[in-house]
């Protein structure tokens, strides 16, 4: 499932970053903890990994495999809906899945959250709160985790920029269920925020610590 590229990348990351697994894992976007403590016993013992690497046999076909991957990246790329809603498979699992059939989401912006290309259900619920929003634009910008500029954008891009973005604007009718799915879009967007909010916090402190450690090895 994952190459020898892959494997070496992530084991140089782990001793590189103190052996932190948290924040060797969400560096690179990808993973597992027991794959990583595996690769890297087997690298401490070879100094190195095998070029070859086998993939122990799935319990899903591929066609469950595809399905979950398909579904996930149909409704907003949100995995604990796809799996709450498909009842399979953990999340590891669905990760790999996940970018081994699109190794162009390996790619992750972990520095800045605004940097995070965001799918377009998550647009659409952002800017329909700017719209409906009873709030200040500022306040609903820190809710959701975003700048003000890229909110702005975001409905420049959904609602053209004669729309205002207020209560003013007018709409289209919607039907109440179809009310109901956007809040519910709204509340998974705020989530996905607060997880990406905690990922990003954990990462700049992990940074912290090893820094600390190597000023503190450096004066001893």
């Amino acid at each position: 499932m994952y190459s020898y590229e892959d494997r070496i990348r992530a084991v140089k990351l782990y001793i590189k970053l103190g052996k932190l697994i948290g924040a060797s894992i969400r560096q690179l976007g990808f993973l597992t903890k027991n794959s990583l403590k595996s690769w890297h016993a087997e690298y401490e013992r070879c100094l190195d990994l095998p070029r070859g690497y086998e993939n122990p046999k799935s319990k899903y076909s591929l066609t469950q495999r595809e399905k979950a991957v398909g579904h996930y990246l149909q409704y907003g790329r949100n995995i604990a809906a796809t799996i709450k809603v498909l009842g399979y498979p953990a999340r590891d699992s669905l990760r790999a899945w996940i970018y081994e059939m699109h190794p162009q989401l390996h790619t992750r912006n972990v520095g800045r959250s605004d940097g995070l290309a965001r799918p377009p259900a998550v647009k659409k619920a952002a800017v329909i709160a700017l719209c409906t929003r009873k709030e200040s634009a500022k306040a609903l910008t820190q809710k959701l985790g975003v700048c003000r500029p890229t909110l702005y954008n975001w409905k420049n891009q959904l609602l053209g920029p004669k729309v205002s973005p207020s209560m003013k604007c007018r709409l289209e009718p919607s039907s109440s269920p179809e009310r109901e799915e956007l809040q519910r879009q709204l509340e998974s967007l705020q989530l996905d925020v607060r997880r990406l909010q905690l990922e990003h916090d954990l990462l700049m402190r992990a940074n912290k610590l090893i820094k600390k450690r190597r000023a503190s090895t450096g004066k001893s």
